[in-house]
C-alpha cells in the first residue's frame, strides 16, 4: 500500500534543537593567538536555565562545537540528562581562528560598522561565508540523517545557527547573518528524512526570564 511510504517519512522527522552559547568573556590577544573564550558567570547561569528548561524534553542526542564556550554551555545539560555530548568541529564558529572576541551586543554598541559588516557577510573573522555555511549544513544533515525520527540538541554559535537556519529559509549564501539569536536561546528545525526542513521557532528565551540582561561597559 502507497500510503505507508509517506507515513514512514513523517514518522523519521528529527527535531533539531540549536542552542547559541551563553555569554562569553571578551578577549583581544595581542600574540596573534586563537581566542577561546569561557563563558562569564552570568553564561554559566544562562546554561544552567537552559539545562532546567530542556531536561523535560526527551532528547536522544547532544552534540556540541568544539570551542570553549559552548562546550561549557553543554555541561549543565549533559548532567541533567546524564549524556555526554558529542563534539562535532563543523559546529565550530567562523571566528574560531580570529585572536580576539567581542560579544556580539558589545560590538554592535563600540563599533557599529565592524558589527554591521558581519550581519552583511564581510566581517574579518568570517572568511568565506559560502565555505563556511556549506560546512555547517554538511554537518547538521549528516546529524539529523544519524537520528531518524528522534530529537537532538546542538550546542553551537550564533554564526552556525544563522547558517542553517538562513539554509532552511533559503536565503542567499553569501548573507546568511539575518538574526540576533540570544545567549541560550533555543531554535527548532524539523528534517525530514526524505529531506525537507522546516522551521519551527527562532531564538526561544522563556527559560532566560528569571536572569539579568548582560551589561557592556
Amino acid at each position: 500500500m502507497h500510503v505507508w511510504g509517506p507515513c514512514r517519512r513523517i514518522l523519521a522527522r528529527v527535531e533539531l534543537i540549536f542552542v547559541r552559547h551563553g555569554l562569553p568573556e571578551r578577549i583581544e590577544n595581542t600574540d596573534g593567538t586563537a581566542a577561546d573564550p569561557q563563558l562569564q558567570e552570568l553564561g554559566h547561569r544562562q546554561a544552567q536555565a537552559m539545562a532546567d528548561w530542556l531536561v523535560a524534553e526527551e532528547l536522544h542526542a547532544i552534540y556540541v562545537s568544539p570551542m570553549a564556550r559552548a562546550r561549557q554551555t553543554a555541561a549543565p545539560l549533559e548532567a541533567a540528562l546524564a549524556m555526554k555530548a558529542i563534539v562535532r568541529d563543523g559546529l565550530a564558529e567562523f571566528d574560531r581562528e580570529h585572536h580576539s572576541y567581542i560579544p556580539t551586543e558589545e560590538l554592535k554598541r563600540t563599533d557599529y560598522a565592524a558589527w554591521q559588516a558581519m550581519m552583511q557577510g564581510g566581517y574579518q573573522s568570517m572568511g568565506d561565508p559560502i565555505a563556511f555555511q556549506y560546512e555547517v549544513v554538511s554537518t547538521v544533515d549528516a546529524i539529523a540523517n544519524d537520528h531518524p525520527g528522534q530529537r537532538v540538541a546542538l550546542v553551537c554559535h550564533g554564526g552556525v545557527v544563522n547558517a542553517y537556519l538562513a539554509h532552511v529559509l533559503q536565503r542567499p549564501k553569501d548573507n546568511f547573518m539575518f538574526c540576533n539569536v540570544d545567549y541560550t536561546s533555543i531554535s527548532r528545525v524539523m528534517a525530514a528524512s526524505s529531506g525537507p526542513r522546516s522551521l519551527k521557532s527562532v531564538n526561544e528565551t522563556a527559560h532566560l526570564r528569571s536572569l539579568p540582561q548582560p551589561e557592556f561597559r
